[in-house]
């Protein structure tokens, strides 16, 4: 039986091998749904494989990216608007690349994980807690290559810091301040419009109720609105925190608080801090972790965006390219720790290296949905009214009911994860 035969029929069961190593030097077949925008800079990093299908619900952007794929591969892609189409029709791809806005992350990438397709989706990785964990459950039990896009993972930066931190140079971390200036806030409804020709707009809401389309939304601004988006928090943290849980091995945390303007039942807030209060574990006691955004950032500091361990021999101050212990001039002539983490091959050179030799990756949503959901936990704490205490075996509120519809929304049906 030839092999593209073989793989078309596994495609369509759902106990299909948990890796299906491909033979060395064939390209691997993917597809790639939401094209443009971050999608454009995913879908550029991967043509090193054959790029065989593109879904967009723009069709304006959708052309685009197969312009891009037929200029660097020499052949035309085919192209969907309906992600489901493409999984029901493409029954030989080995993985998908999905960059779609927040609240359509984990409907795309359940089913196609249900296909037993290998899967690297943008971060916060879901819309809500719930979904992240049934990402995680998806990911486990079909033994998939996963990656969630957090780019700046894989920068040398961020592995010289983890170096200094676990080799002890500011002693034992128990507080951390992570503050970043960029702002995703304040979304309302307007006046509907008419929907753009070349956008589907019943698609492009998918998993949430169906709303008029205003301008703004599509592209970018979802971001700002409840339905779709997670603001700021959601946006940055999963880059900026994402250190803080490599370097001090962070599980979820136990506690969470929030402080922001009045709840609106529309628009993320237009600054926020956040504290997570992590358990020990091992040799390292408690941490506390605090974010601030919209312009909020912890007292002293100059930096536009960064982290600020607390140590109890000193403090570390980092950003995405640059890293400096504090204060100066104990630490003038400290020398840099062992070179112990390797530099990687590339973020998405990583994903696909896992799923051709069944390898591992640095952000598998074992470790980057533990990430997501902290980060998630934030907005849940802030939208219900402060506080929350969090059960991560169970997945719930302790000893509470409440927030339900944050943790695990009702979806439209047809987009099911759950």
């Amino acid at each position: 039986m030839k092999r593209r035969t073989l793989l078309r029929g596994l495609a369509l069961s759902p106990f299909l091998p948990a890796v299906l190593r491909k033979p060395r030097g064939e390209r691997l077949r993917l597809a790639v749904i939401g094209v443009w925008n971050r999608g454009h800079a995913n879908l550029s990093a991967v043509l090193g494989e054959r790029v065989v299908a593109l879904c967009d619900v723009d069709e304006e952007f959708l052309g685009r990216g197969a312009g891009v794929v037929k200029e660097a591969l020499g052949e035309a892609p085919r192209t969907y608007r309906d992600y489901r189409e493409l999984l029901a029709e493409e029954g030989d791809l080995d993985a998908v690349v999905v960059s779609t806005p927040d609240h359509t992350h984990a409907c795309v990438a359940a089913a196609a994980m249900r296909r037993g397709l290998h899967a690297y989706v943008e971060k916060p990785l879901a819309h809500s807690v719930g979904e992240v964990r049934a990402l995680q459950r998806l990911a486990r039990a079909r033994g998939l290559k996963t990656q969630m896009g957090t780019q700046i993972h894989a920068g040398s930066n961020y592995r010289r810091v983890v170096e200094r931190l676990r080799a002890g140079q500011i002693g034992e971390v128990s507080e951390v301040h992570v503050w970043v200036g960029k702002s995703w806030s304040d979304g309302r409804w307007a006046w509907p419009q008419p929907v753009p020709a070349k956008l589907d707009w019943d698609l492009w809401q998918g998993p949430v109720p169906r709303r008029p389309y205003q301008k703004g939304l599509h592209p970018a601004d979802w971001r700002r609105f409840w339905d779709y988006g997670t603001g700021t928090l959601g946006d940055m943290a999963c880059h900026y925190v994402d250190l803080v849980h490599w370097a001090l091995d962070l599980d979820q945390p136990l506690r969470v608080e929030a402080e922001g303007p009045p709840v609106h039942p529309v628009g993320t807030p237009r600054q926020l801090h956040v504290i997570w209060d992590h358990p020990a574990k091992g040799d390292r006691g408690p941490v506390r972790v605090h974010w601030y955004d919209g312009g909020l950032r912890p007292e002293g500091v100059t930096w536009e965006s960064g982290q600020l361990f607390i140590g109890s021999e000193g403090k570390l101050l980092s950003d995405y390219g640059r890293h400096q212990l504090l204060p100066k001039e104990r630490f003038a002539k400290a020398p840099p720790a062992d070179h112990s983490i390797p530099e990687s091959i590339g973020h998405h050179a990583e994903w696909l290296a896992a799923i051709r030799d069944g390898g591992t990756t640095t952000c598998d949503f074992a470790y980057s949905g533990d990430l997501a959901t902290t980060v998630l936990l934030g907005n849940v704490a802030y939208r219900l009214g402060g506080s929350i205490e969090w059960d991560p075996n169970r997945g719930s509120l302790t000893g509470s009911d409440r927030g339900q519809e944050l943790l695990r929304p009702s979806l439209v049906e047809g987009f099911e994860v759950f």
